[in-house]
């Protein structure tokens, strides 16, 4: 049991470490905003077990998730159509 929550927590902070360390491309950051949202709900399923609690709060956050996915690649399309490609410095953010 000890071992998954560091799992988790290990999962957790290679995923922010990636997205702090490899802020030049949208979709590296995107994948490891997924990877951190992957651990968060590993998180949630192994503490809702514990407490044996309702698992409806993790189908809300998986449709949140999703979302955030979905808005996050449609941003990255976007991006490339109108840039030609991923590089934050290649385009002014004001």
């Amino acid at each position: 049991m000890m071992n998954m929550w560091l799992v988790i927590f290990i999962m957790f902070l290679i995923g922010n470490m990636i997205f702090v360390s490899k802020h030049k491309h949208l979709l590296i950051m995107l994948l490891s905003l997924e990877f951190i949202i992957l651990s968060i709900y590993m998180l949630l399923l192994l503490y809702l077990s514990f407490i044996e609690f309702d698992m409806y709060m993790l189908m809300v956050f998986l449709v949140f998730s999703v979302c955030e996915g979905a808005l996050g690649i449609s941003i990255l399309v976007s991006m490339i159509r109108t840039h030609g490609n991923d590089y934050f410095q290649g385009f002014n953010l004001l």
